[in-house]
């Protein structure tokens, strides 16, 4: 695992547009995808992910077009999420120009999708996304179906699971943090770092600049994940990158 951190913007996508929610639900408008994702690689993001927000609600694979329009207009590194639930499915979109795929409910209801995924294009490409939602007692359940669907499954447990059947990497986002700004649930980053041998990606509730700093030393994670503070230009991401550099984090400036 490198020891540089990484700062991942990400772009929620419905309806052909970028928006953001606050706790998953009550989305806005956050603009053109290509024109984001342009903009990011340029302040010096280094990962990009774009997620097909209601592709599995909706029960349709993620829109391909959108995928490859965003994959050929950066040069960063893409991961793609939304409606993934076959190995074609994935050869689609990695076909289309993503870095990565990320599944999220398909892999809960069908963990041998993880191996089949990992076995054919090889683990490093194979992303497992968890919304996890905080029990109390340093508990946290696993929802799927756009974070709809409590399955009981214990979060930290399901992370190791992940990483047996193949999962290279590990996005968690938790899902009372989403869009509410107040940082990262870095207990639930924590226990997972600590649980898998895998990098493992912060999300939800990032609001300032030392919030990325605590997920990426308190909690452990490997890279760090936001969508409104970029989207609306609350943060600027080489400014973040000095100030993390500054705080002893190791970046790619």
């Amino acid at each position: 695992m490198s020891n540089l951190k990484k700062i991942i913007p990400c772009l929620d996508f419905k309806d052909g547009r970028v928006v953001k929610g606050i706790h998953f639900e009550g989305v806005r408008d956050a603009g053109d995808a290509v024109e984001n994702a342009r903009f990011y690689e340029s302040e010096g993001a280094d990962e990009l992910a774009f997620l097909d927000i209601s592709a599995t609600v909706e029960g349709r694979g993620t829109l391909i077009e959108a995928v490859r329009r965003v994959a050929k207009s950066i040069s960063v590194p893409l991961a793609v999420g939304g409606g993934i639930r076959t190995p074609e499915d994935a050869e689609a979109i990695l076909g289309a120009g993503a870095s990565k795929i990320s599944i999220n409910s398909a892999a809960v209801i069908n963990p041998g999708l993880l191996s089949e995924c990992a076995d054919r294009f090889g683990s490093g490409r194979v992303i497992c996304a968890i919304d996890a939602k905080d029990m109390g007692n340093g508990r946290w359940t696993v929802h799927i179906n756009g974070g709809m669907k409590d399955t009981g499954l214990d979060a930290v447990e399901w992370a190791r699971k992940a990483e047996a059947y193949g999962a290279g990497e590990i996005l968690l986002t938790s899902i009372d943090r989403d869009g509410v700004k107040n940082g990262y649930d870095i207990p639930l980053t924590r226990a997972v770092s600590d649980a898998v041998g895998i990098p493992v990606t912060a999300s939800g509730g990032a609001g300032s600049q030392e919030d990325f700093l605590l997920a990426l030393t308190k909690g452990g994670a490997q890279s760090a994940l936001a969508a409104s503070l970029f989207h609306f230009r609350e943060v600027n991401i080489g400014e973040l990158k000095r100030y993390l550099k500054e705080n002893g984090v190791e970046v790619r400036i």
